[in-house]
């Protein structure tokens, strides 16, 4: 079993993000963290706002992603999210700026705010700072 790997591809309706061969996924699943092994039964999952995790040979790969699907079939994982960053293409700044701004809105609650949408950016930006932290 140790030989055995999964291949993964990330792919938004712009763009591949991903493709490669680990050894284990982790990602944000409808009903909570998903983990996928080699030999993993066949699954298709809806995908919330939140953290994949790859792992391969010991080392953890991030990727921020907002809803979407994934499919499982055989040691193939597609994984189809909404948008999806690497922790290498987030600005932490700017996420960090992003979950302030959101945070801030959602307590003074304005007039006229959209709180699912406020709530929608505040989970975005907490999603980008945790994979540039490399945590779930």
């Amino acid at each position: 079993m140790a030989d055995k790997k999964l291949t993964v591809e990330v792919v938004t309706p712009e763009r591949s993000v991903a493709g490669k061969e680990i050894d284990s996924l982790v990602v944000p699943a409808s009903e909570g963290y998903l983990g996928v092994l080699p030999g993993h039964a066949p699954l298709v999952t809806g995908l919330q706002v939140g953290v994949i995790t790859m792992k391969n040979g010991g080392q953890d790969e991030t990727i921020a992603i907002s809803g979407g699907f994934m499919e499982v079939i055989e040691d193939k994982v597609t994984i189809m999210p909404d948008t999806a960053e690497t922790a290498a293409e987030i600005d932490a700044a700017r996420a960090e700026r992003a979950k302030e701004r959101a945070e801030e809105r959602l307590e003074k609650r304005p007039e006229g705010l959209d709180a699912a949408r406020a709530e929608a950016a505040l989970q975005r930006a907490i999603a980008r700072i945790k994979a540039v932290k490399g945590v779930r």
